[in-house]
């Protein structure tokens, strides 16, 4: 029985750690894609001010 709560508990550990390496990229995308989104929303405001739109 011990040996079962140790494989149990090894197993949610690593668990946890694929899981934190998921949100990292979750968070990488998340971050470019606003990033993205703002420069557009740049642009779009520095070229209606220029009248060049």
């Amino acid at each position: 029985m011990r040996r079962f709560a140790m494989k149990a508990l090894f197993t949610a550990l690593n668990l946890k750690r694929a899981e934190r390496s998921g949100i990292d990229r979750d968070r990488t995308i998340l971050i470019v894609s606003t990033a993205v989104t703002v420069g557009l929303v740049a642009l779009y405001v520095f070229g209606k001010s220029t009248s060049r739109w």
